[in-house]
C-alpha cells in the first residue's frame, strides 16, 4: 500500500504552513522494504550527491508521512538523502502476521535498515525521532555503532514512574497499565489490541484542535490501536548502554515550547544522565508536540542543519533523484 491510497495524510498536511504543504511535484518516492516478510513502507528522498543520510523515525502518534511533511522534505531541499521510515502497525506498512509486534522490533528494523542503507553506500548515517521516535533513535544507537549523530523532540526513558506518571492519560494508567499489559502478555493474551488514546495522553499530541481531530481519526497514526505486548515491550524497554556509559554519537533534542505531552524536564531527567558526549537542546518557540507552527517548523529545521553542519562538510548538491 501506498500513501496515493491513504487520504488522511493529505487532511492532516493541510493544517501545516503552506510552505509544508506538499505538491505533487514535491511528493517523496515511495518504496518497500521486505524485513522478516514485513513490507515496510518508505518515504524517500534520494540523493546520489548528497554528503549524508537522514532517517526519521515517528512515534506512537504519528507515522512517516508526516514526518515527511514537517522535516523531511526541508532536509531533503537542503541536499541531504531523506528516508522516513513507517514502523510496523503505522502508517502503510504491511505486516506478516506470524508475529506480534514488539517495541524490540522497532529497535531492531531500525538497526538492521542502517545496516541495509549501509550496504548500499557508505556515507555518514543520522537519525531524527520525533515522540517516541526520539528515545528510538537512542536504542537504535546503542545497538548500532554506525549512527554518526541522533535527534529528538522527547528523549523519555518509560522505566521512570515520574515519565510514566506524566505522560499517560490519567492516574490509574500511570499505576497499573504496564502491569497490565505485562499481566495480558503472560496470559497469552499478547495479541490483544489497545487504542493508544485510551492509555496515553493522545489529547496532547497537537495544539491545534483541527489538526488533532484529523489525526485521532487517522488509524494510521493517532487513531491506532496496538498489541498489548508492543504496550509492555515500549513501558520497560532496556537499552543496550545506559545513558551514564553512551559514548556513540552527540544528540540534540529539539524541544516544542508548549508541549502539554512530553515538556522538557522529563527528557531532562534522562539526558542529564549523559556524561561522555555532547548534548544540545534548542527549544522550538510556541510548538506543540507534534509542531505544525511555522515558527516552531522553522527553527526546528535550523536547529537540525545547524547540527549536522558542525558534524558534516555541506551538503555537496540538492538536486533529488526521482
Amino acid at each position: 500500500m501506498n500513501y496515493s491510497e491513504q487520504a488522511q495524510w493529505q487532511t492532516i498536511m493541510r493544517c501545516l504552513p503552506q510552505s509544508y504543504q506538499l505538491s505533487p511535484l514535491d511528493l517523496p518516492q515511495e518504496e518497500h522494504w521486505n524485513w522478516h516478510e514485513n513490507q515496510i513502507h518508505l518515504d524517500t528522498y534520494r540523493n546520489a550527491q548528497a554528503s549524508a543520510k537522514i532517517i526519521l523515525f515517528h512515534g506512537v502518534g504519528t507515522n512517516g508521512r508526516q514526518m515527511t511533511t514537517i522535516i523531511g522534505r526541508p532536509l531533503a531541499l537542503d541536499g541531504y538523502e531523506v528516508i522516513a521510515l513507517d514502523m510496523p502497525l503505522y502508517g502503510v506498512t504491511s505486516i506478516c502476521q506470524k508475529k506480534t509486534v514488539s517495541y524490540e522490533d522497532w529497535v531492531q528494523l531500525g538497526s538492521d535498515y542502517i545496516d541495509y542503507e549501509l550496504s548500499r553506500d557508505s556515507r555518514p548515517i543520522f537519525l531524527y525521532g520525533l515522540s517516541a521516535g526520539g528515545m528510538e533513535t537512542y536504542h537504535v544507537a546503542c545497538k548500532n555503532k554506525h549512527v554518526q549523530g541522533i535527534i529528538g523532540m522527547t528523549f523519555l526513558d518509560q522505566r521512570d514512574q515520574q515519565v510514566r506518571r506524566e505522560t499517560t492519560r490519567n492516574a490509574f494508567w500511570a499505576a497499573v497499565g504496564t502491569p497490565l499489559a505485562g499481566l495480558s502478555v503472560r496470559l497469552g493474551l499478547g495479541k490483544l489490541k489497545m487504542k493508544m488514546s485510551v492509555c496515553s495522553k493522545m489529547s496532547a499530541l497537537c495544539n491545534d484542535q483541527e489538526c488533532l481531530k484529523a489525526m485521532l481519526k487517522d488509524k494510521t497514526s493517532a487513531g491506532n490501536a496496538v498489541p498489548m505486548k508492543f504496550i509492555h515491550s515500549y513501558m520497560t524497554y532496556k537499552p543496550e548502554i545506559e545513558p551514564e556509559e553512551f559514548d556513540r554519537c552527540p544528540i540534540l533534542l529539539t524541544q516544542p515550547e508548549m508541549d502539554r505531552w512530553t515538556p522538557l524536564h522529563l527528557s531532562q531527567l534522562f539526558l542529564q544522565r549523559i556524561q561522555h558526549v555532547p548534548v544540545t537542546i534548542k527549544i522550538l518557540a510556541n510548538g506543540g508536540h507534534y509542531p505544525i507552527e511555522e515558527t516552531a517548523l522553522q527553527q526546528l529545521h535550523d536547529a537540525i542543519s545547524e547540527f549536522l553542519s558542525n558534524l558534516l562538510e555541506k551538503p555537496s548538491g540538492s538536486s533529488l533523484e526521482r
